[in-house]
């Protein structure tokens, strides 16, 4: 009774190939030609296949190394130049390289299917009246093409502007004292502003401010109207100043305004 072989299935020849540098746990740069040729011989002479495609991709590589063996095994020729001659195995080694990186890709992509797999996805279960809810003002229609960084730039030039006024030496003598600033009168002085001017100027309604909180609560206190739906800002160019439109036509009350 004849023993049986059972070969592993690979596929193609550069497969076989690093199977074997694998296998004898060589350095892919430094191919021992004669011994990995030898290995692979072996290999095609025991695969049975009537696929002569298959048969005749292996049977290229085996000239390849026979090929690269003899070369091998013959002096070098001399260099020109003074350059290094070039290995001849240095085109199959390239070769292996490309291969063995697309390979291990494809180990990648296989574990990423797998995975996928086992992702499990829930439908939208969103009521029906969450999806129809639309808010009642429509923010961008109110800023127009003016964005609230836009503003933020504006009102950190106002704050600047002001810091600027203060003289950084004296303005340390004395005693520190809070300031005392009065949100519900800045808001009624706004709105009052608002209603008597009814389109005037960001910058300088924030410069009739005295203070920094002061300006911080005016601040404020336009992006809640802006929120409100009772102001609409506007800014023709880049870096313009900040045109205020005041929409509505009486003052609400601070208490209201709190609660918004």
């Amino acid at each position: 009774m004849s023993l049986q072989v059972k070969l592993e299935a690979f596929e193609g020849p550069l497969d076989l190939l690093l199977h074997l540098i694998e296998k004898n746990k060589v350095n892919i740069y430094d191919i021992p030609i004669v011994e990995i040729t030898e290995q692979y011989m072996e290999y095609v002479n025991a695969m049975e296949t009537s696929n002569m495609d298959v048969m005749s991709d292996f049977l290229v590589m085996a000239a390849t190394l026979l090929r690269i063996k003899s070369q091998m095994l013959l002096p070098a020729p001399p260099a020109e130049d003074g350059e290094e001659p070039v290995d001849p195995r240095a085109e199959l080694v390239e070769k292996l390289l490309e291969y063995k990186m697309y390979k291990y890709i494809s180990f990648e992509l296989k574990d990423k299917q797998l995975d996928a797999s086992k992702v499990m996805f829930k439908e939208s279960t969103v009521p029906d009246e969450v999806k129809a809810y639309k808010p009642e003002i429509d923010v961008s229609e109110i800023l127009t093409d003016v964005t609230l960084s836009k503003l933020q730039t504006i009102f950190n030039d106002l704050v600047k502007k002001k810091e600027d006024r203060i003289d950084p030496i004296r303005s340390k003598f004395g005693k520190i004292e809070k300031e005392d600033s009065n949100i519900y009168q800045i808001i009624l002085d706004l709105q009052t502003y608002g209603v008597e001017h009814r389109h005037f100027s960001f910058r300088k309604y924030m410069e009739r401010q005295h203070t920094k909180m002061d300006m911080i609560i005016s601040f404020l206190a336009i992006l809640e109207l802006i929120k409100m739906g009772r102001v609409r800002i506007e800014q023709e160019e880049l870096f313009d100043d900040i045109t205020i439109d005041y929409l509505a036509t009486d003052i609400t009350p601070v208490e209201d305004f709190m609660q918004e």
